[in-house]
């Protein structure tokens, strides 16, 4: 069987910051166990606390944050059997927690994760036919449009969550049921500027939302020439000045997780001139700081654990098309 969209992912990004200078790997380590809380799981940015010496609110663990750190400790090649043991005490009180298809997705990859790093298997007493029983609970979140929704309360499909459908069906070795509905979904999705929204009622695409629908095509179906050049199209109106590609045409500046996806989706189809690679790398080392971990964008503040996964991942793709990675 080959390996899942992710786990091909994460090696492209691997191979690339292998290249990383050990200062800056050790740092951005640090930073990102420093957000790691006692119960083994992540937490995101948070609000300050009115008392000093109180939690920030919003940094309780939780399981979307704590996919991105174990993917942004997995990039650097620093997630290792103590990390794993670590987040799998999170992932053992949190199985009843998934509530929604990011949860499902960010707690099955975790353990997926962990089971390779740290031999601990976080499914181990679980019925032998989950990945069947995972599959009909993923198909709770199917709405009547032929894509998936965030919840099982949801009445339209979303292009992205649709996505991180097609990434469950993949982890648990299961086929995606009426895979030709999910593609007539998805191209119901693309709009005149080339690119793809997140909801039917949208007009205006988004480069993660076209970066969903192109991984989606190419896992269940094919892209084509024509839509190829569309999807182009699209991404060399989002292309930022800063060097990164913009959430959308109306955004003004460019960010990290729409340049990762931006930049990847180019890749994935075959296209490399349409930023140059030397301003992309830069664009991101502005947002990295000196003590680790990278702002999502010039105007942010702060850092968290997703943004510092996305700036590494991009600079793990960039470096992974470098001749001396070839």
């Amino acid at each position: 069987m080959p390996k899942a969209y992710l786990f091909r992912l994460d090696e492209r990004i691997l191979q690339g910051l292998a290249t990383l200078d050990i200062g800056r790997r050790d740092a951005h380590r640090r930073f990102l166990l420093s957000q790691q809380n006692p119960d083994g799981g992540f937490g995101g940015r948070g609000m300050p606390a009115d008392d000093p010496s109180a939690p920030r609110e919003g940094r309780e663990s939780d399981l979307y944050y704590t996919a991105f750190g174990v993917r942004a400790l997995a990039a650097l090649g620093a997630f290792g059997p103590d990390d794993g043991r670590r987040v799998s005490q999170f992932l053992l009180e949190s199985r009843s927690r998934q509530a929604s298809v990011i949860d499902v997705v960010s707690w099955l990859y975790s353990a997926l994760m962990v089971q390779a790093t740290s031999g601990i298997d976080v499914l181990a007493d679980a019925d032998p036919q989950w990945p069947i029983h995972l599959a009909a609970i993923l198909e709770g979140f199917r709405t009547s449009d032929g894509g998936y929704a965030k919840t099982r309360e949801g009445a339209i499909g979303s292009t992205y969550h649709s996505f991180l459908v097609c990434l469950c069906y993949e982890l648990i070795g299961q086929s995606l049921p009426t895979a030709d509905q999910l593609v007539k979904f998805i191209l119901d999705r693309q709009r005149e500027d080339g690119g793809f929204v997140e909801i039917a009622p949208m007009k205006r695409s988004g480069t993660n939302p076209t970066a969903a629908a192109v991984a989606v095509l190419l896992l269940h179906s094919n892209v084509g020439s024509n839509r190829r050049s569309d999807v182009l199209a699209f991404l060399k109106d989002v292309r930022s000045d800063e060097g990164g590609f913009q959430a959308n045409s109306r955004i003004p500046f460019a960010d990290s997780l729409s340049t990762f996806t931006g930049y990847l989706t180019c890749l994935d189809l075959e296209e490399n001139g349409l930023l140059d690679p030397f301003r992309i790398k830069q664009f991101i080392l502005s947002l990295e700081q000196t003590q680790g971990g990278f702002r999502a964008a010039t105007w942010d503040q702060s850092t968290d654990v997703e943004y510092t996964f996305y700036a590494l991942g991009t600079l793990g793709l960039v470096q992974s098309q470098s001749p001396t990675n070839h």
